[in-house]
């Protein structure tokens, strides 16, 4: 093969510059529209911001949200309103001990007139899935998501259908009732991403949910409250290009290393962080590195996604339970332990 002329080559110079100012382009205008999801969710969402800071990087992370948060506290309003304003299909389902697998991943339904089994999808083929109450069901049912949120598609009869893309699963639970209730198995808690904590609002957010309610607001109408689309597919598409270039370098992935086996070694732990969890802290400071701003990681990104990647992942002894000790004070506590690189 001949080498380039130099026509050639600044020919090829100049298409190289027009398509690197292009995704540069393309990359500030999908975190321009990330970020206007909160503006946009807080037309029905008084708040929140961390929870809506959670669910973005989930999403562009490709993982799953586990919502933990006394009734009454905008949980499914949460994920309704970031449905609206990204464009993407939802789907509710209300988890009771009588749901049967199929319910979620969906059936073969025989035909009369035809004489054949046809499949009818369940509510799981969605972009976004609101599984309300998980723990109410029995692990069987809750055991069916399991495929659908590690391989993003469900096995039918022996045929495994896709998902569509972009799919992430919201769960709900509540923290402080547990009759009638089947908690999560470790190898479940595993498959969601993060842990966000939905907490009671303060004494002026309270106020302003209360104003908006004699106001007129209905949290069941998020169109007349004037939730509007700000981003789609296509944004989100390009942001989760742009998270994948975000470097981190060899002493930051140390850093996550350190984190993630000190909790192994914490006396008040049962069960440390495994591997998949040490992955799944990286990729969400790489996403939360690139939503502030920055192509690389630094040790601040770690930390603030630490406690919603990590909190799930452990399990305390009984004994350090009855203390008081929580899973949030162990993984505090070793950060501000584990040496943090310069």
């Amino acid at each position: 093969m001949s080498a380039p002329t130099a026509q050639n080559a600044g020919n090829a110079g100049n298409a190289e510059n027009t398509e690197t100012a292009g995704n540069t382009k393309n990359t500030a205008s999908a975190r321009a529209s990330l970020e206007a999801l909160r503006a946009e969710i807080a037309k029905a969402v008084v708040g929140q911001d961390p929870a809506v800071t959670g669910l973005v990087v989930a999403l562009l992370c490709r993982g799953h949200v586990l919502l933990e948060g006394v009734p009454g506290v905008a949980k499914t309003l949460l994920v309704r309103a970031l449905a609206a304003s990204l464009e993407l299909d939802t789907k509710r389902i209300q988890f009771t001990p009588d749901l049967m697998p199929s319910d979620i991943t969906g059936s073969l339904v025989y035909d009369a007139r035809t004489a054949e089994f046809s499949f009818q999808p369940g509510p799981v083929f969605t972009h976004l899935l609101l599984a309300d109450e998980i723990n109410r069901t029995p692990p069987k049912t809750q055991a069916s998501l399991l495929e659908a949120m590690e391989e993003r598609q469900v096995t039918v009869d022996g045929t495994p259908r896709p998902l569509p893309d972009p799919f992430l699963v919201a769960a709900t639970q509540n923290p402080v009732e547990y009759e009638g209730t089947y908690p999560l198995p470790e190898a479940q808690l595993d498959r969601f991403l993060l842990k966000l904590t939905v907490s009671l609002p303060s004494r002026d957010d309270e106020i302003r949910v209360l104003t908006r309610h004699a106001e007129g607001f209905n949290p069941r109408d998020l169109q007349a409250a004037g939730v509007r689309p700000v981003a789609g597919p296509a944004d989100l598409q390009a942001a989760r290009e742009a998270v994948a270039k975000t470097s981190v370098s060899p002493e930051i992935a140390g850093y996550v290393v350190d984190i993630c086996r000190a909790t192994r070694d914490s006396p008040s732990l049962s069960l440390g962080v495994s591997p998949r969890g040490a992955t799944a802290l990286l990729s969400t400071a790489r996403a939360w590195a690139w939503l502030t701003g920055r192509d690389y990681v630094i040790p601040d990104d770690v930390k603030a996604l630490a406690l919603p990647t990590l909190r799930h992942r452990v399990q305390l002894r009984p004994e350090a339970e009855m203390e008081g000790v929580t899973a949030d004070s162990v993984i505090t506590a070793i950060l501000a332990n584990v040496p943090v690189p310069r």
